[in-house]
């Protein structure tokens, strides 16, 4: 007979097979998506119109939002840091523990985090009701390809967009720390800026655009490939929205600690 504890293991097993087989699945199909994205795009199959419709929608709209992240986290920053420095520390550091916060994590991960809550839900939902509506069968009846017509403009436009919404992310975010340093704890600019280029290195603002950019392909690119898969009518609208934003974040905090080994060190 069976035990309990024989029950269990057998259970957990399973699950982590169920699980592990799942992340393979995925991992196939994002990558055969990406393949075919490339190729769409090297051939000459996505047109520009789409993609600059999605940049206005992606990259343009975002524009606001973004701005306001920045300029939030960059005051909390600048003010937390303020509020935790004693008589010990000189005050100009503020500059550079501000600049390097907002433009090493802070800037590309908050902008990533507002592009899946604006864009990825969106993108998921958009073409979850598309294929279970069989308009994506109807593109293929007709002859149309929908990785040119609809998953290679979404991608091609994040990874555009989301460089360019990081480095404004950066600007904005460490001007706002300046200017809250300055009414928190009376630090001039000048002596922020002293502090700021103190400790700056040259590598960081590619470091923070190299993030952007891996963030910017791969958010678009599970939207799109949980949107494809979606099942199930509209409750299956709603389940494959809640995996993708789901997904997405763990994928954008799992990158990010890499990238500290990898581009640091």
């Amino acid at each position: 007979m069976i035990t309990l504890a024989q029950r269990t293991v057998v259970g957990v097993l399973a699950r982590i097979g169920r699980t592990a087989e799942a992340v393979a699945r995925h991992a196939g199909q994002m990558t055969l998506l990406t393949w075919q994205v490339v190729v769409a795009t090297a051939t000459g199959k996505v047109s520009l119109r789409d993609v600059f419709i999605q940049l206005q929608s992606i990259g343009v709209a975002s524009i606001p939002l973004v701005a306001v992240t920045a300029i939030l986290s960059g005051v909390v920053t600048s003010q937390q840091g303020g509020y935790q420095f004693t008589s010990s520390i000189p005050l100009y550091v503020l500059g550079s523990v501000v600049t390097s916060s907002i433009i090493l994590e802070l800037g590309p991960v908050m902008t990533s985090f507002v592009l899946i809550g604006r864009v990825g839900a969106r993108i998921t939902a958009e073409l979850g009701t598309m294929k279970v509506s069989e308009q994506i069968d109807a593109l293929h009846s007709l002859g149309r390809d929908p990785v040119c017509v609809l998953a290679a403009p979404r991608i091609i436009a994040g990874t555009i967009s989301m460089p360019l919404l990081v480095g404004l992310a950066d600007g904005v975010g460490v001007v706002a720390g300046l200017v809250a340093a300055r009414f928190s704890i009376g630090l001039g600019g000048e002596s922020f800026l002293f502090g700021a280029r103190l400790y700056w290195h040259s590598w960081d603002l590619l470091y923070s655009i190299t993030k952007g950019f891996v963030f910017g392909f791969i958010i678009p690119l599970i939207s799109v490939h949980m949107g494809f898969g979606t099942r199930g009518g509209a409750e299956g609208v709603g389940r494959a929205t809640t995996a993708a934003v789901v997904f997405m974040i763990i994928t954008v905090l799992v990158l990010d600690a890499m990238f500290p080994p990898l581009f640091l060190n």
